[in-house]
């Protein structure tokens, strides 16, 4: 596996690249989510180009992108192992630099939901996975159902600009007990995991109503059915400091 650092390496490498690409975004900390992603790009391209960057634009305060995970030795092995064949891991001013002032911005899909409650973040996000997909020119383009709204952004966004890469959706991946994978679990004591098995049990009522009654006890940011592609039913809640979000497809596929 090649690890790359700049825009100029991943430029050059790209026109070496020959076969099919499949693209897989990340911010690093992998998980069994993250490496199904790289098997599925692996069985389905000739290439497979993985990303880790830890987006400064997605997060709207400087301690939590201080607080990310961060463990570039594990997730470069890791990634290797699943069958990455390039690694990006650009600096922030390697994608941002100094008088950088181009944004992307999904209006409706990234106001609502989870852009309720952190504006800007999926500017940040509609805005990278853009400057990814211009830089690889990827056939195709995996991420996690877990993260719904994110895969509604970035399904719009190609549409709408015209964007040649196919998007893969995978199912959610969870661990044995139903809570979807997450890097943020960690934080959770195990007195806080136990309280927060109940948002997927919640979810599975596929019922808004039933669901906020199963989450009596917790703190609740929204409870809702989303109209994207699929429909889902959609949750954030926050157990103890961490903020967790799941969601279950109502339609068409499954989580």
């Amino acid at each position: 596996m090649k690890t790359l650092r700049t825009v100029d390496e991943l430029r050059e490498a790209r026109g070496a690249l020959d076969g099919t690409v499949g693209l897989v975004p990340t911010m690093g900390s992998f998980h069994e989510g993250h490496l199904a992603l790289f098997r599925t790009a692996r069985a389905e391209n000739d290439v497979v180009v993985a990303s880790l960057f830890v987006n400064p634009a997605q997060f709207e305060e400087d301690r939590d992108l201080a607080a990310y995970p961060r463990d570039e030795a594990r997730d470069a092995e890791l990634a290797e192992k699943a069958g990455v064949d390039v690694l990006f891991a650009p600096s922030p001013d390697e994608l941002y630099p100094p008088a950088y002032e181009t944004w992307v911005d999904v209006e409706r899909l990234g106001s609502v939901l989870e852009g309720r409650w952190r504006p800007g973040h999926f500017r940040g996000v509609a805005t990278v996975c853009l400057k990814l997909f211009n830089l690889v020119r990827p056939d195709r383009a995996y991420f996690g159902q877990k993260d719904a709204q994110q895969t509604a952004v970035v399904r719009r966004l190609v549409r709408d600009l015209n964007v040649p890469v196919e998007i893969r959706v995978l199912p959610t991946v969870r661990d044995e007990d139903g809570l979807a994978l997450s890097s943020r679990n960690a934080r959770l004591t195990r007195q806080e995991r136990q309280q927060a098995l109940a948002l997927p049990r919640a979810l599975a009522t596929r019922d808004p109503e039933q669901a906020r009654r199963l989450l009596d006890g917790l703190s609740v940011d929204y409870v809702e059915i989303a109209d994207f592609e699929p429909e889902v039913l959609a949750a954030a809640v926050r157990v103890g400091n961490t903020r967790l979000i799941d969601n279950v497809v109502l339609e068409g596929e499954t989580a």
